[in-house]
């Protein structure tokens, strides 16, 4: 067996134009890396027909499966149809399996086909119709010259249901890959380079079919682990092998593995505690509540959270003194401990969070620069605090932020501080 290689090609002006982020390909390459089917480029080009049908070309060079997504509309700009009778050297012709879908997906809404629609069944004559069973815009199977062509609506939830239902299956029988193991070990508090320098040797010893990639993103890094290879069993003993080398090395950065996230961990430790969780929130203006709400479940954990972006709000609802606030301002270790302390019994919860910072781009100052933040975790046997210190994008510091008070947070539970 050997590496069946695919590349994934966008269509559509409305990408490059930015107004529409381009979804389809991660969770394309992510479902393909499932079956062993290994993505080596992605592209995005624009509605013009010579654009595609060079990058086309390209892929046909270097790839077993060439997978298009858009361009399949009823109306004019869409010449995904057009350009791949021009690539294939046919034409197109109504598909009668095509039509038959189309229309009846029309009656059955109670309304009447148009010539427009009619259209959507006509198909390159070289194309196997691939019926999409949430819209009109079909899906089309090529095979020429040893590559497999095909070609989706844009629309993810279409593109979704023809892959898992008709192309996926299509593509298992029709190719015999090489299996890959994926591994994430994931990582909070310590730098990409430092996390590198620490590992180098561990890494160094890696075996040759199996390959380390370093994901960074707001302060976490993501070790992905990938073994290709003959046999599934295998590759998974051989990582989990190097994973028990590796662990003793970052064990005080690893937070978990492969899908957790860290509201996630910090939500199972909550409950296995059985502590419930309250924060206070000034410069996050209230991010953290809504990462640890978007878990499901997280009712039976979290009580709420109060946005004491004013002074006012830290003085009358979680009882700072007025006192602190003019000694030290609302950006100081002693703020954040009396908003943590104060919310958590306001609320009355064993645990608090709380931030209170300069998120930017303005309102810093000689002593207190952009990206100066304080956080604190609280309990009722004590309250813990943190400077840090990042830098002058606003979005950035609001989720750094968050990640920092959460891995705190996780360190507390754990009793690691």
């Amino acid at each position: 067996m050997r590496s069946i290689l695919t590349e994934i090609i966008t269509i559509g002006d409305e990408i490059l134009y930015g107004q529409i982020t381009d979804t389809n390909t991660q969770w394309i390459s992510a479902e393909l890396n499932k079956i062993g089917i290994k993505t080596i480029r992605k592209s995005s080009v624009g509605d013009n027909q010579d654009a595609i049908l060079t990058i086309l070309q390209e892929a046909t060079e270097r790839a077993d499966i060439v997978i298009l997504t858009g361009g399949l509309g009823p109306t004019k700009d869409d010449i995904t149809k057009q350009m791949l009778c021009r690539f294939f050297n046919t034409s197109l012709e109504i598909n009668a399996t095509a039509l038959e879908f189309v229309t009846d997906f029309f009656t059955r809404r109670g309304r009447a086909i148009t010539e427009i629609n009619r259209q959507q069944a006509a198909l390159p004559l070289n194309a196997t119709y691939l019926p999409n069973d949430w819209g009109t815009a079909p899906g089309m199977w090529f095979s020429e010259n040893n590559t497999i062509y095909v070609s989706l609506p844009g629309v993810p939830f279409e593109m979704k249901n023809l892959m898992q239902y008709r192309v996926i299956p299509n593509l298992q029988k029709h190719f015999d890959s090489l299996p890959i193991f994926h591994r994430m070990i994931l990582t909070v508090g310590i730098g990409e380079s430092f996390l590198a320098e620490t590992i180098a040797e561990w890494e160094d010893a890696l075996p040759s079919h199996i390959r380390l990639a370093y994901l960074p993103k707001f302060g976490q890094v993501r070790l992905r682990l990938t073994a290709i290879g003959q046999d599934m069993d295998v590759l998974k003993a051989e990582v989990a092998e190097q994973e028990r080398r590796l662990l003793p090395l970052i064990q005080r950065f690893v937070y978990g593995f492969d899908d957790d996230d860290l509201e996630t961990v910090v939500g199972r430790l909550l409950q296995e505690k059985n502590w419930t969780l309250t924060t206070a929130e000034s410069c996050t203006g209230g991010f953290i509540a809504s990462q640890i709400t978007r878990i499901p479940g997280s009712s039976a954990y979290f009580w709420g959270s109060v946005v004491s972006y004013s002074n006012v709000v830290k003085v009358n609802q979680l009882g700072v003194s007025p006192v602190t606030l003019e000694q030290y301002g609302a950006v100081s270790e002693q703020t954040v401990q009396e908003m943590a302390e104060g919310v958590r019994k306001v609320l009355g919860t064993q645990v608090s969070l709380s931030t209170s910072g300069i998120a930017g781009p303005t309102g810093g100052t000689a002593d207190k620069p952009v990206g100066t933040i304080w956080i604190a975790c609280s309990t009722e046997e004590r309250t813990v605090t943190r400077l840090l210190k990042l830098g002058p994008y606003r979005e950035q510091n609001i989720q750094m932020t968050a990640v920092h008070a959460l891995n705190l947070l996780r360190q507390v539970l754990l009793n690691e501080i």
